[in-house]
């Protein structure tokens, strides 16, 4: 008996791993955090797995849109209704910017007062008529393809920006429908020659012509087209450093970029050339016309 007291004095008492109270605290907080944390991590998990990836779905559907749509576009515009046209605003963010925004090649500045004033001075139809025509490095409406009354807003917009007063241009008055006396004769006229009914044969001709008109505005919206509206201001003369269209010692340097690269400069922007060179193509009509101005420095 004595020696079983004597070994156990020698071993000591037997004690488990929590000997303190701070290590039972924390022993009872850890039996806790670890079976949240592997919850939230599991929900989390099983979250993301049912996220679906980028570019699937919605997204691929909206990029096969992009790519597969025409080049060119018919837009049939009433120039007597007002909605229907542009404004001075949207013509210069489409058009104008390219130049005026940075004032390239000599164009009067944005809002710059100074650069305006002798402009201004000469009158809404002489700048209306810059405009139209072409003045200096600028082309007839700057390249692009808008209505006069259009061109009119847009020089309206930026004078008054730079101090003008003009007021701005108005959409013409819807023709004047047919008075009374005639709208009430024809119907009359038609009652007594019943003979005439027979004919609605007539507009055939016109299924046969519409083919052909598809075609012509097909071919007018072209990838050369959407060249004119948006690059032809500077590289039609090299303006601002911009290589001219058909030089093939400008553009040597910068085909070794490839069409890719080229792409990603027109949609990005570079030096004074602003990103998209200041239309609002999409980028596959971006790379169409890159590959249109590469095509003629060959």
């Amino acid at each position: 008996m004595s020696d079983a007291h004597s070994k156990h004095d020698e071993d000591g008492p037997h004690e488990g791993p929590i000997k303190t109270p701070k290590q039972l605290v924390l022993a009872v907080v850890f039996s806790f955090l670890v079976p949240i944390i592997g919850i939230v991590l599991l929900v989390t998990f099983v979250s993301q797995a049912n996220r679906p990836a980028a570019g699937s779905d919605g997204l691929a559907a909206e990029a096969v849109a992009r790519r597969i749509q025409p080049v060119g576009q018919v837009v049939v515009r009433d120039a007597s209704d007002p909605s229907a046209l542009k404004t001075g605003e949207q013509v210069y963010t489409a058009q104008c910017a390219a130049c005026h925004a940075a004032g390239v090649a000599g164009a009067p500045k944005f809002g710059d007062e100074g650069a305006w004033a002798a402009r201004i001075k000469t009158g809404y139809e002489a700048l209306l008529t810059s405009a139209l025509k072409g003045k200096g490095a600028m082309g007839p409406q700057g390249g692009g393809d808008h209505s006069d009354l259009e061109i009119g807003r847009a020089v309206v917009f930026m004078a008054n920006k730079a101090g003008a007063g003009f007021p701005e241009p108005k959409a013409p008055a819807a023709a004047a429908p047919a008075d009374a006396g005639s709208a009430a004769a024809a119907p009359a006229a038609a009652e007594p020659a019943p003979a005439a009914a027979p004919a609605p044969a007539m507009p055939a001709p016109a299924t046969t012509a519409a083919p052909a008109a598809a075609t012509t505005t097909a071919a007018a919206g072209a990838v050369p087209a959407l060249y004119k509206t948006a690059c032809a201001v500077c590289h039609d003369a090299g303006v601002a450093g911009a290589p001219k269209l058909g030089d093939k010692a400008a553009w040597a340097p910068r085909l070794a970029a490839g069409i890719d690269g080229l792409t990603a400069s027109a949609i990005k922007g570079k030096g004074a050339m602003p990103p998209r060179g200041g239309s609002a193509g999409t980028d596959a009509d971006i790379k169409a016309v890159v590959t249109y101005m590469v095509g003629q420095a060959k």
